[in-house]
């Protein structure tokens, strides 16, 4: 094919798929109260289509139609965000064997800045983000069903760990109070990102769609004394940072790359007033750490601390670094940071692109325990 025809086809794809896009965006944004359109949709329905009959219709356990509220408006909102602390425990040295998951689409009006009054409405995997941590061991076989609880779009999960298309996008295409199930074989030990696959993706991740798969390898990771599950995201709001009561999507600022809030595990002070970490001076600290973007590439840093080891990318399967002060993580990827506090006091974990703490990225854990002057202290040297 001719270059010039390629650059025509290329042209009219792009120019099909913005034109999508912006019919999705304002459905999602439209209140309705008319019926919907007769017949059931399929999997493969335009999301748009789907997006204008579900807003308008009552859903199939009979309940009154589903409205989003208006720019402005002051709604009751949920706390969205995940406790850190809240991942399951290590695989251990078990034997391969089939492991369930369920994965519920939920769609919420979340607060995003509770000192503002901000809220949004998140779309979610189990009503918390990130989604529930997955882990598992290599060799297992993993059945994953996703049920679709959501009143206005269809969703999915693509989990990087899968050998197979889309990642399980095509499998797990669920519409509003469906559920579908598919099962892979964890085949490769490291940490994968997963998140909603469905047209237009990175809309469904910016929304909260996104969470972690750990994959151990054969008699799990070495023990530590304390675990946390941190990922970043984006907001794109059309009004400005600040702004207070609910806060519509943005998609022209989505395409620009250009959030108005970027947040730890789906809020501003998710992980300093609401659940700060804690530990305590000489415990081994793993920090799980993932980027849902669906943008932004993010160097995670602890300040005050030297990362003991990082396993750059999540792998399992390539020596770590040590003495690490500054990782980086691109948007659908992981890392693992592992570190021992040996000072008491508070450590921020931000991103290095220290203008995002602006936008609310940033992290608290508190360590308690003895002094430790040989290593830390006021004043000239004694």
């Amino acid at each position: 094919m001719k270059p010039a025809v390629k650059m025509k086809l290329f042209g009219l794809r792009f120019t099909l798929l913005i034109a999508g896009m912006l019919v999705l965006t304002a459905a999602v944004q439209a209140q309705t109260s008319s019926s919907s359109a007769a017949g059931a949709t399929s999997s493969q329905q335009p999301q748009a289509d789907q997006q204008q009959d579900s807003a308008a219709a009552a859903d199939d356990s009979g309940n009154e139609a589903f409205h989003l509220p208006a720019q402005g408006d002051v709604v009751p909102a949920v706390s969205i965000a995940r406790d850190p602390a809240d991942l399951p425990p290590s695989v251990g040295n078990r034997p391969a064997r089939v492991v369930h998951v369920l994965l519920t689409a939920q769609e919420l009006e979340g607060v995003l800045d509770p000192v503002m009054k901000t809220t949004y409405l998140y779309w979610t995997f189990n009503g918390k983000v990130p989604g529930p941590m997955i882990r598992v061991r290599q060799g297992d076989t993993v059945e994953i069903t996703l049920k679709n609880e959501g009143h206005l779009v269809s969703h999915s999960v693509d989990l990087h760990a899968v050998l197979g298309p889309g990642g399980g996008t095509g499998l797990t295409e669920t519409k509003q109070g469906a559920s579908r199930s598919f099962t892979f074989k964890a085949s490769f030990p490291g940490v994968f990102v997963y998140h909603c696959g469905t047209n237009l993706a990175a809309q469904h991740i910016a929304n909260g769609m996104y969470g972690l798969i750990v994959v151990e390898p054969p008699g799990g990771l070495p023990p530590v004394d304390r675990e946390f599950y941190v990922m970043q995201g984006e907001i794109y709001t059309e009004e400005d940072m600040g702004s207070a009561g609910h806060q519509k999507m943005s998609l022209p600022k989505l395409l620009k790359e250009t959030p108005e809030y970027m947040v730890f595990n789906g809020a501003s002070d998710a992980l300093t007033a609401e659940h700060p970490m804690h530990a305590q001076v000489g415990e081994s600290v793993r920090l799980f750490f993932g980027v849902g973007g669906p943008n932004l590439i993010s160097s995670p840093h602890i300040i005050g601390q030297v990362l003991n080891r990082v396993y750059p990318l999540g792998s399992f399967t390539s020596p770590p670094l040590t003495t690490v002060q500054t990782t980086m993580v691109p948007p659908g990827g992981a890392t693992v940071m592992e570190f021992t506090p040996r000072v008491p006091g508070k450590y921020t974990l931000v991103d290095h692109a220290l203008v995002r703490v602006v936008r609310g990225l940033a992290g608290v854990l508190e360590v308690t325990g003895a002094e430790n002057p040989e290593l830390f202290h006021a004043g000239p040297v004694k």
